[in-house]
């Protein structure tokens, strides 16, 4: 029986409705419609071929959301080679460390990012991408690859210290455009901003997936101002149906000077994920007359969880990130790995379509993150109540959130360690009203050393991301260790 091959929605609407508005950038003002976009991609297609890429073969991009980042990618699909978006945000180290793990054949990227490329890579700054492609004639059409291939390599950062990255195969892909396109009910009249950075799975995938298998448009930002946003979300020539932000953009919107919801006429929902949403805060939107739908969702599996687009309903179940979407398969279990029953917290595990075949080049890691019988264990503790709904509780890694980012104490502590006054530290989260969570770092110092938090803090952000460097700092004596020397960051937890 021969395999799935990959969907590909646009070369179908652009046949179906070719003159449908598919994709605008609004940087430049530049607009496609399907039969555009369709023909774009396949001008890129002969860009990457007359440079020697083929399948299998990495494309990596450091740069801004834009529209060109789009048909790159879409032309990486069809060719059959893998595009891995890379984290503008990081330090010079990590981003070279992501290079050399996912070793890419072409790495395309913003002028003012000066970086240097990989051995045997040909680094291609994003403006001579896009000429190259205009230029060029479109590729002759040719099977697609075969859906269950590496597509895409998500990074996120490891308990390691070191980026991991994540494989999403284009049945992934698709099951999330089919999971969020109906929990989030997008459909061919749907428009999407799109502001969220494309280096995370709600940038690329959530936000642009769905619509575009639906054959709606899709409205590509730069990045997030919340000024720009909301008078974006204003904006009735733009007409937005569809917005997915982190907790922390929205409350920077609704602290904003221009917010101005009832203006939002065209919005049918704000979506959140990314961290935990509280109650009241979306009891809150609800009253301003703004249907706030939580949900839960990863990299390694997508849109997992969805409110219902009902107020009545989000309102009895505020707080909680709603109901399994449609391909997965949940389960929430013991360390023994049964069940538990309704109102007790598990682990949550995971089946479906829309769940990563595993990390590139991390067999062991992959291998692990698997039980025996396939179900995917992603560490994140939850209850599900007695209707179903399933409502986050804590995270059982140590990681935590600032601002939608993801930040892992072990790679802070590993930078902390670099700085030749510490000789011990450990890093934990806490609760801040602006980004969510902030770090909060313990650090035991050399003898005749005196805790300097802003040379601690530049040293920090020489080599890790400034999001991830902690906020406080903090002199100990000693860090709490159990019996075989593991630090003890519940008792940190409660010096906090």
């Amino acid at each position: 029986m021969p395999a799935w091959t990959t969907a590909d929605p646009v070369a179908l609407h652009a046949r179906a409705q070719p003159d449908r508005l598919a994709c605008v950038d609004l940087a430049s003002g530049r607009r496609w419609t399907y039969a555009a976009l369709d023909d774009a991609i396949q001008r890129a297609v002969a860009v990457l071929e007359n440079r020697g890429i083929g399948q299998g073969q990495r494309i990596a991009v450091l740069a801004r959301n834009s529209a060109d980042l789009v048909i790159l990618q879409q032309a990486a699909m069809r060719l059959g080679a893998i595009f891995v978006p890379v984290n503008w945000r990081l330090a010079a180290p990590e981003r070279e460390a992501i290079l050399a793990d996912c070793d890419p054949a072409l790495l395309v990227h913003d002028a003012d990012l000066h970086i240097a490329a990989p051995s045997g890579c040909a680094p291609v700054a994003v403006a001579r991408f896009t000429a190259a492609m205009e230029a060029a004639a479109p590729a002759p059409r040719r099977p697609l690859p075969e859906a269950d291939r590496p597509s895409i390599i998500l990074y996120t950062s490891g308990t390691s210290g070191r980026p991991k990255g994540v494989i999403v195969t284009e049945a992934n892909a698709f099951a999330t455009a089919v999971n969020f396109g109906v929990v989030g009910r997008v459909g061919h009249d749907s428009i999407v901003l799109c502001d969220a950075p494309m280096f995370h799975v709600i940038g690329l995938i959530t936000n642009l997936r769905p619509v575009l298998l639906k054959g709606g448009t899709v409205l590509i930002s730069a990045g997030f101002d919340p000024g720009v946003t909301n008078r974006r979300l204003a904006d009735p020539d733009l007409g937005v149906t569809h917005y997915f932000c982190v907790p922390q953009m929205a409350k920077m919107l609704r602290e904003h000077a221009d917010f101005a919801p009832a203006r939002w006429t065209s919005l049918v929902a704000l979506f959140t994920g990314g961290a935990p949403n509280p109650a009241a805060d979306v009891l809150w939107w609800l009253q301003q007359g703004v249907l706030m739908a939580d949900g839960y969702g990863m990299t390694e599996a997508g849109t997992v969880l969805g409110m219902p687009m009902e107020s009545e309903r989000i309102a009895g179940k505020a707080g909680s990130a709603g109901l399994p979407a449609p391909s997965v398969s949940l389960r929430i279990v013991d360390d023994a790995g049964n069940d538990v029953a309704p109102g007790d917290t598990g682990e949550i595990w995971l089946a479906g379509p829309n769940v990563t075949p595993g990390y590139w080049n991390r067999p062991d890691e992959t291998a692990s993150a698997f039980s025996g019988d396939g179900w995917f264990r992603t560490g994140d503790m939850a209850r599900r109540d007695h209707d179903g709904f399933v409502t986050l509780v804590d995270r059982r890694k140590d990681m935590f959130i600032s601002g939608g980012e993801n930040v892992f104490p072990a790679e802070v502590e590993t930078a902390l360690l670099a700085h030749p006054d510490i000789t011990e530290a450990a890093v934990i989260g806490i609760a801040d009203g602006r980004w969510g969570e902030v770090g909060r770092a313990f650090v035991v110092l050399r003898t005749g050393c005196a805790l300097d938090a802003e040379a601690l803090a530049s040293h920090c952000a020489a080599h890790i991301a400034r999001y991830k460097v902690p906020k406080e700092f903090r002199a100990v004596e000693a860090l709490p260790r159990t019996a075989s020397g593991k630090v003890q960051k519940h008792v940190l937890r409660g010096l906090a």
